[in-house]
């Protein structure tokens, strides 16, 4: 049976996942992209190489992440969150988000990490979502 979850409930699904889909919008049509993620006071961070998400997210900076959490076709939770997004240039913010990163996922390949370490300034992307609404159902 599905059932909605509470916010506190889908917040801690939202701390917890790695992978989100981020949605936005490209030329009037939605686009949907898997991104690592982290979640921390109300924001979700992520890093990202220039092209059309980011294209789009200047563009229109509404933004929204799924999250799941699934066992199997019967057991299974999600969250929908929606909010703002919000590029960081703070040298200070944006090393702290790239360390964080990096810590929370030290797979990411040498150029990923040589970017995330700020060899290529220009070129990295580190943003967040505000997150402004938020909701989440489960199946169990």
């Amino acid at each position: 049976m599905m059932t909605h979850m509470s916010e506190d409930e889908a917040r801690a699904l939202l701390r917890r996942g790695r992978v989100a889909r981020l949605g936005c919008m490209v030329d009037g049509d939605p686009f949907i992209v898997p991104v690592n993620y982290f979640f921390e006071d109300d924001c979700v961070y992520v890093h990202s190489l220039p092209g059309q998400k980011i294209a789009a997210l200047r563009a229109h900076p509404r933004a929204c992440l799924q999250v799941d959490e699934i066992e199997d076709i019967c057991q299974w939770r999600s969250v929908l969150a929606s909010g703002a997004y919000q590029e960081l240039s703070n040298p200070e913010e944006r090393a702290r988000v790239l360390n964080e990163i990096l810590k929370r996922f030290p797979m990411l390949t040498p150029i990923e990490a040589a970017i995330a370490q700020d060899a290529a300034p220009l070129q990295v992307i580190v943003f967040r979502i505000k997150i402004e609404k938020i909701s989440g159902v489960r199946e169990i």
